[in-house]
């Protein structure tokens, strides 16, 4: 039988995990999504997202802190890995992977997830590693790394920790910070200077009501509508760029 590939198509995926707390315990998948998102456009093609059930289910939490967590109650009906790995491997095998920290953790339990179900891997044709991608000139101004403090630098929302969520937020974070990267360096003497001046603006606290002061790259304009707006004109301008050679150039121009 032939095996597709999508050499050009992007897959941005996440695993949701236990947490080993046990010597000799691993990591066990309780949860895969996956978007497949064009290229040219950043439009999001296709979703997939399952629960999995482990073979042991004692490695799943009874309770999670959070009210839309996955506990054992959660995953007790869920299909195996080997149920979905079907569909998993044709959904990744062949097409560009991205995600945030996936070499070093999302990469490896996917391997090994196949391996103990006795199938061939699935491959990627390139990755793009967020984390990696972004940490050097992108994290200092977000305080750091961790996807929950990138969304919210950029007013995204909490981050869920739920596979299908998460990799949507990861898109929405790596063309916000593209937008800005790509501007600073049309820019830079105007963009950067008042970024690295640390000019502040004054915001309301919803919860105590209070004005207080708060480090923003911009004083004025939503950022949202300006990735949008840098984004179509891009999609016009440049209909073959991919998402991975913007950001690539937008993060080579300011090393």
């Amino acid at each position: 039988m032939e095996i597709q590939t999508f050499p050009n198509e992007i897959v941005f995926f996440d695993l949701e995990t236990n947490v080993p707390n046990k010597t000799g315990q691993h990591f066990h998948i309780l949860e895969f999504g996956a978007i497949i998102v064009c290229p040219r456009k950043l439009e999001e093609l296709e979703s997939f997202t399952t629960l999995i059930q482990p073979k042991d289910l004692s490695v799943a939490s009874l309770r999670s802190s959070r009210s839309d967590g996955i506990t054992r109650a959660k995953v007790t009906d869920a299909p195996s890995f080997e149920d979905v790995a079907e569909k998993i491997y044709g959904l990744l095998n062949g097409r560009i992977w991205a995600g945030h920290n996936i070499r070093r953790f999302d990469c490896v339990r996917i391997k090994e997830a196949f391996a103990k179900v006795g199938k061939a891997a699935p491959e990627p044709s390139g990755i793009i590693d967020s984390l990696g991608l972004l940490s050097d000139k992108f994290g200092k101004r977000a305080g750091n790394m961790k996807m929950a403090s990138l969304a919210a630098y950029f007013g995204l929302g909490v981050q869920k920790h739920r596979s299908l969520d998460d990799v949507r937020m990861n898109l929405e974070v790596l063309k916000h910070c593209a937008t800005v990267l790509f501007l600073e360096s049309t820019l830079p003497n105007q963009l950067e200077g008042k970024r690295q001046s640390s000019s502040k603006i004054m915001t309301r606290s919803r919860s105590h009501h209070q004005m207080t002061q708060k480090a923003m790259p911009y004083a004025k304009g939503n950022l949202g509508e300006m990735t949008q707006n840098v984004k179509n004109i891009l999609s016009k301008a440049q209909g073959t760029q991919s998402l991975h050679s913007l950001i690539k150039h937008s993060h080579s121009l300011l090393r």
